[in-house]
């Protein structure tokens, strides 16, 4: 019998060949089976708040992702409540299956009206967050008891609005301020760096009322920090009552979610439990 030889080109396309042929039959079990592991935990949607960005979840990000949960920490806009909260549920939009809504500070009011008119929303997490009744603003819940340091922190800046006019006002945590209201608990060399690197607040977001809330329909969980000094610990409570919230506190700063990761995620996981 004639054996017929191959080019080495040819012999090495067919070698590279069979031992793609081989990694699929080994490899795409464990993937397929690793995807229905995951898809079966809801998704965990994490909205900052001002004066920060979405790498203040990292630490719960590595935890929930450890855990099998498919995490989102997008960029809230920071520019008023209903665009915001608009911008937030078209994420939402593009999630299948269940969803756990997580929000710190001025994200709170974010996820209490992104999450309105999304089934598949079986849980909001507030950490150290506002949780407004309709027409209520985050400066406004901040200054129902006393306790915050926000407004004395606040440094306002214009800004020109597509009209051309300088109408559009930030308002930013004074660097030498930062620490003291914003992160207490966090060492100094990481404060400096968050303070000079802090997304304002639009005037209009932290002073716009907000929507229907979705607390009134969808169970809720609250972590409160004792040692808040932007969102005083007796408005937090009051906001978890009035929402019939699961309640934990825990002593920390503001950024409960930097300073506890642990005991950020372990409310989250806490949701999962009770709504799976």
């Amino acid at each position: 019998m004639t054996r017929t030889r191959l080019r080495p080109g040819l012999r090495l396309a067919l070698a590279i060949l069979t031992l793609a042929l081989g990694l699929t039959a080994t490899v795409a079990p464990a993937s397929a089976a690793q995807s229905t592991t995951t898809a079966a935990k809801p998704t965990v949607v994490l909205v900052h708040g001002a004066f920060a960005d979405a790498s203040g979840f990292n630490d719960m990000i590595d935890r929930l992702q450890r855990d099998g949960f498919p995490v989102i920490a997008p960029s809230n806009p920071l520019r008023d409540v209903a665009g915001d909260a608009a911008y937030v549920s078209s994420i939402l939009d593009t999630i299948t299956g269940p969803i756990i809504l997580v929000g710190h500070s001025y994200g709170g009011i974010v996820i209490t009206n992104a999450a309105r008119g999304h089934d598949n929303v079986k849980a909001l997490v507030y950490l150290g967050a506002f949780a407004p009744d309709q027409g209520e603003s985050a400066l406004q819940l901040a200054d129902k008891f006393p306790g915050s340091k926000l407004g004395d922190a606040l440094l306002a800046r214009h800004y020109p609005l597509p009209d051309g006019t300088m109408n559009g006002i930030d308002g930013y945590i004074r660097a030498e301020k930062f620490r003291e209201v914003f992160a207490a608990d966090l060492p100094e060399s990481k404060t400096r760096l968050m303070a000079a690197t802090q997304r304002p607040g639009s005037v209009n977001g932290l002073s716009g009322g907000s929507g229907e809330p979705a607390w009134k329909t969808i169970p809720s969980w609250y972590l409160i920090p004792t040692q808040d000094n932007v969102i005083p610990p007796a408005v937090q409570r009051f906001m978890a009552q009035r929402a019939g919230s699961k309640v934990r506190e825990i002593r920390s700063s503001h950024v409960v979610m930097m300073s506890n990761p642990a005991a950020a995620t372990a409310v989250v996981l806490s949701a999962y439990k009770a709504t799976r």
